[in-house]
């Protein structure tokens, strides 16, 4: 028989394991257990409801870090003489790499530094992006500074301000910066890997670093059925290994889906089933501090909507017809059939939709 690996489950219709009690009770409740050996189950009662469902999608996950970056050299050949190591955080404005001894420089922004930065360079997006940046970094303390599409004297001024900051003399102090001084990247990069090794020669456009943001994220595998049901901005939880859940927020709903493969008992994997495609689902979290695991496998539970106002009877109170469907036992020994709705295994409650009414008392196993 097949199977599916990696792929989430809508809580609110997975009952198999939450109804392992009331079909056990049920080997002694229901009609056609006359003849079967009698087993003592110690039962209680709980009172037929009316209140809210709330369904969910549940599904695995891992946690790592939002993002993947690739940072090229951009400026003259020369020797790598500076790197830093898997795990580095460079922020805003910090160092990424030397070649040659000179450095090359972060900066925030979704527009790459295509060109070099001077007065009397065209207006373009790349200057308002240069300009944030001044601005962020402190280097316009007086404000004279428009921050538009316009390279400026006053923006000239600004980049001569962060030329002091490194420490160059004021005739050194050019207010311009060429293309290779600097990369822009849309958030603080957490290096992963150094594919070139310092001593090595480096040419324009060949890959330096790779990496990640600092943003904690989980990044989990969402079935295409129920992709509808999710949105950016849905609230979530999160359950991390050895410590209390947490709560997160998607950030992305993948729009390209990936046939899972299926496996045949334990035998080698057999083609991908588009019937089993997934997508890729981002959610943003915070770790609780002192939380080391840089990767984790962690399970994920949306909320994806409520049912108002609908009869409510515990879970475990279902009991196993004979020929399919179920029933319940009420409190005066009544066998009585109901159809279930929708279940919420977090609470342990199912919605009845016919059978029983507000009020009503059902056996339940006993706590």
């Amino acid at each position: 028989m097949s199977r599916r690996r990696g792929i989430g489950t809508v809580v609110a219709v997975a009952v198999a394991a939450p109804l392992a009690a009331g079909v056990a009770y049920a080997a002694r409740s229901g009609p056609d257990a006359a003849e079967a050996p009698a087993v003592t189950v110690a039962t209680g009662t709980a009172e037929v409801t009316r209140g809210t469902l709330t369904e969910r999608v549940q599904i695995s996950g891992v946690l790592g870090y939002a993002g993947s970056y690739t940072v090229d050299h951009q400026g003259a050949p020369g020797v790598l003489t500076a790197a830093p190591g898997p795990g580095d955080t460079i922020r805003r404005g910090g160092v990424l790499f030397r070649v040659a001894d000179a450095p090359v420089r972060l900066l925030l922004g979704s527009v790459p530094a295509y060109r070099d930065f001077g007065y009397g360079m065209t207006d373009g997006p790349d200057v308002r992006q240069l300009e944030r940046n001044l601005v962020a970094m402190g280097f316009d303390p007086d404000r004279r500074m428009t921050v538009d599409r316009h390279f400026s004297a006053a923006t000239a001024a600004a980049i001569r301000r962060w030329e002091a900051s490194w420490g160059r003399k004021a005739y050194q102090r050019t207010g311009r910066l060429t293309q290779g001084q600097v990369v822009f990247l849309p958030a603080p990069l957490r290096v992963t890997e150094v594919p070139v090794r310092v001593g090595a020669a480096v040419a324009p456009g060949a890959t330096v670093l790779t990496g990640t943001s600092t943003n904690r994220a989980v990044i989990a595998q969402l079935d295409t059925s129920e992709r509808g049901s999710v949105r950016a901005g849905d609230e979530v939880e999160v359950s991390l290994p050895d410590v209390d859940a947490i709560p997160g927020r998607v950030t992305e709903v993948g729009q390209v889906a990936a046939a899972t493969d299926e496996e045949e008992g334990n035998g080698p994997p057999q083609s991908a089933n588009p019937d089993l495609a997934t997508v890729p689902l981002t959610i943003a979290v915070r770790v609780p501090r002192g939380f080391g695991l840089d990767q984790a496998p962690v399970n994920v539970d949306i909320i994806t909507g409520t049912r108002d106002d609908v009869l409510l009877i515990p879970i475990a109170a279902l009991l196993a017809r004979s020929g399919g469907g179920y029933q319940v036992r009420l409190a005066g020994g009544q066998i009585v059939a109901v159809e279930p709705g929708r279940f919420d295994e977090s609470t342990g409650q199912v919605e009845i939709t016919s059978g029983l009414t507000e009020g009503q008392s059902v056996e339940v196993p006993a706590s």
